[in-house]
């Protein structure tokens, strides 16, 4: 079963869907199996993450922002403006997939941990994630 959801990203930052992503797995009432995610875009990723404590998510970030810096005299790919080749670098050292066990009917994440989308455009999007559900 495929299976997709449309995140609005309101700029740069992770975005919490575990919510959405469950609710797909619910629905689709398996009790196991592997919840596979993908993200059909070049300038945001997934990531499991810390999902109590904002601050977490902030300093990834900010550190991010740090390691790959916008206005970088190499970047030749800039018709999209300031940050878009950042984001596709940023893009590249994280990930474009996910894979989640699914135990009981649920998703076998730890306590603290959330599904996130890491946009990483300052300008608003609309991502859209694909959901596969396997064995």
């Amino acid at each position: 079963m495929i299976d997709r959801i449309l995140v609005r990203a309101e700029g740069q930052g992770l975005f919490p869907i575990t919510n959405q992503v469950a609710e797909v797995v619910s629905q689709a009432g398996r009790s196991e199996g592997l919840c596979n995610l993908f993200v059909q875009h070049t300038s945001a990723s997934l990531l499991i993450q810390e999902n109590a404590d904002p601050s977490a998510r902030e300093d990834l970030e900010r550190w991010l922002n740090r390691l790959v810096p916008e206005g970088d005299a190499l970047y030749r790919h800039t018709q999209e403006g300031p940050d878009d080749m950042p984001a596709h670098i940023k893009s590249a050292l994280t990930a474009s997939s996910l894979a989640i066990p699914i135990l009981d009917g649920r998703l076998a994440l730890g306590v603290w941990q959330g599904i996130f989308l890491w946009e990483h455009r300052r300008q608003s999007s609309a991502r859209t994630i694909l959901i596969h559900l396997g064995d």
